[in-house]
């Protein structure tokens, strides 16, 4: 095992047997409904309904997760049962103490000798469900902040700060909702754990054949079908998911065997998959779950950062296709055979009325009703649309499943969630973004193309390894204010760091989405990790594109975004072409210099006319 593997390696997912097993499942299905009950109809205070929601994720978090790689799945250890009852007991007493908690005065009012316990046993819990569910580099990361926060200050010079006992540190991060339960646990418990409920829904009753079956009758029969297939059917998934890794685990098994047969390179068809599955959480209307955070982090409303996705998503999913189809024409591939593919009329015929989900949940987010709203009206549509036939009609036994995977589903994003509550509570009482800014502009002298690659180069590097929703909170606490300063638009400046914390998930070293393909493609992950970079080139280019033009999220008239999104369109394809050194025949170096340069100068050159670049 490699030291990279190791460092970011978690448990496994326990599947225990007989009465522990149905038990485990019961108690997951009873904590689901209980969670669409307080995230869409409960009128107790967040507080109480976040309190609860992170007892009984930690409970599972013991129960379902292992404790390392290696250890047995099929039984629950007794230790485990302490955690898991340290957990609920944790709970109740914070439940019992919310009212206290919501009128008390921070660092006035005493903590007594049960707060401390409580709060200690909650924040010891949360790491080691953090380490289980995330890995060991997410979580050293989060206890060097702690370390920080304790110790920072015997650090001389601008990088320290004031003394903060320990009762203090519990006080900031326990008792207030500046930590623990600040609003990434908010978030899992209301925006992502209901539209995880909506992709389970969809999957279980037949959505995800549907669209694969969409993308191969669409695109199956040409050159490169399958790989095309790859992309379509990945990005619409990974618009229902929310995550690269499952994403790529769902349809890869499918998609990159399929890919591999045809011809193409195990590396090739992996990275592909890598690539399109990670974009999938960058696609409106349901993106990905640190959406819903910058959502509520900054205050913009969802749909409007849903709309400000549309262009930059199509010209993230343009240049993976184009440089797809140039790959097939330049090794000689050719399309799947004519009864491989489904037809159009029969896929539509029997799983058109999937697209509708997709529809109600565009309608309600338009006509300004909450995401939380939007994903339980999506889920009843799935649940009304999925009866009209017997072959995808739900039921007990089937939403009883959908309730317990949905649950168990969300208790990684818990921890991670978690991870991101304690490292803002950190960050809030340290003032450690203020002097991680001082840092950056003493890097980039103030200049704003220099401040956004280092922005860009942070927030990939802040989250290897680490789930997008953890590496777009800390970029955006620790990187966004610099941005700020810049006089970055609010919009552009969070939009630019959710790509790179999106794109985290396939850069080297530590490819999460690589390493889940390079089993399925028998394909060194590293190897997978470098061609999806490449792969997934418009990532890279064009968040700088709508930092410096904001037509491409859809500010300014008609004609300046429609010219905007030409212009970019036509400098990623000579890019991709540039890439791949090959047009309507193989091109030599100079040529692809010179479209390489003339690329970037397209793509740029609305900004640069007017003076901004």
């Amino acid at each position: 095992m490699s030291l990279v593997s190791l460092a970011f390696d978690t448990g496994l997912r326990r599947k225990p047997s007989g009465i522990i097993g149905h038990a485990v499942k019961i108690f997951a299905a009873g904590t689901a409904v209980w969670t669409i009950y307080a995230a869409g109809f409960s009128r107790a205070d967040v507080l109480s309904l976040t309190i609860t929601f992170l007892s009984l994720m930690l409970v599972l978090a013991f129960l379902l997760i292992t404790p390392t790689a290696k250890s047995r799945t099929d039984v629950v250890p007794w230790f485990e049962w302490i955690g898991a009852g340290v957990a609920l007991v944790t709970g109740a007493y914070f439940l019992t103490q919310s009212d206290a908690i919501a009128v008390r005065i921070t660092l006035l009012s005493p903590l007594s000798i049960y707060d401390v316990i409580a709060a200690s046993s909650i924040i010891l819990l949360s790491v080691e469900a953090m380490r289980r569910t995330v890995g060991l580099g997410l979580t050293t990361i989060v206890l060097l902040f702690i370390a920080y926060n304790l110790f920072g200050d015997a650090i001389p010079g601008a990088m320290g700060h004031g003394e903060i006992s320990y009762r203090h540190f519990l006080d900031i991060m326990v008792f207030t909702t500046d930590g623990l339960f600040g609003v990434p646990i908010r978030v899992a418990a209301t925006y992502a754990f209901l539209f995880v409920l909506f992709g389970t829904t969809l999957a279980k009753t037949g959505g995800s054949d549907f669209f694969f079956n969409l993308a191969a009758s669409l695109t199956g029969s040409t050159r490169g079908g399958p790989a095309k297939i790859a992309v379509i059917s990945s990005g619409l998934y990974g618009t229902i998911s929310g995550s690269p890794t499952s994403d790529v685990v769902t349809t890869g098994s499918v998609t990159i065997p399929m890919m591999k047969r045809l011809g193409y390179k195990p590396e090739f068809a992996g990275a592909v998959e890598v690539a399109a599955s990670t974009g999938g959480s960058l696609v409106p209307p349901v993106m990905g779950a640190a959406a819903f955070i910058m959502a509520e982090y900054t205050g913009i409303p969802y749909l409007d950062i849903a709309y400000a996705a549309i262009i930059p998503a199509l010209l993230y999913y343009l240049p993976i296709y184009l440089q797809v189809h140039l790959r097939a024409c330049k090794i000689g591939l050719k399309g799947l055979d004519k009864d491989q593919i489904p037809p159009v009329s029969r896929t539509l015929r029997t799983g058109g009325m999937f697209m509708a989900p997709l529809f109600v949940i565009t309608w309600a987010l338009v006509e300004g009703y909450t995401p939380t709203y939007a994903a339980i009206y999506g889920t009843l549509s799935v649940i009304v649309v999925s009866s009209f036939r017997k072959a995808t009609r739900l039921t007990p036994s089937l939403v009883f499943d959908i309730l317990s995977d949905t649950c168990m589903k969300t208790v990684a994003v818990t921890g991670a969630c978690a991870a991101a509550g304690l490292v803002i509570g950190g960050i809030t009482m340290t003032g450690l973004a203020s002097k991680f800014g001082t840092l950056v502009f003493l890097i980039s002298g103030q200049d704003v193309l220099i401040s956004l690659l280092v922005a860009a180069g942070l927030t990939i590097l802040l989250g290897l390894g680490m789930p997008t929703p953890s590496a777009y909170v800390l970029a955006a606490v620790l990187i966004a204010p610099v941005l700020k300063g810049l006089n970055v638009d609010l919009m552009a400046g969070h939009l630019f760091l959710l790509y790179f914390a999106v794109m985290s998930a396939l850069t080297p070293p530590v490819a999460v989405a690589a390493y889940a393909a390079s089993a399925l493609a028998d394909a060194p992950p590293l190897k997978i990790a470098g061609a999806a970079v490449k792969i997934a080139i418009g990532a890279f280019l064009v968040p700088f594109a709508f930092v410096y033009d904001r037509a491409l999220i859809l500010e300014g008239s008609v004609f300046e975004i429609a010219s905007a999104f030409v212009l970019v369109a036509i400098g990623l394809s000579m890019v991709v072409a540039a890439q791949e050194g090959y047009v309507k025949g193989p091109i030599g170096w100079p040529l692809r210099l010179a479209l390489l340069a003339g690329g970037l100068v397209v793509i740029f050159l609305r900004p640069m006319l007017a003076g901004g670049l």
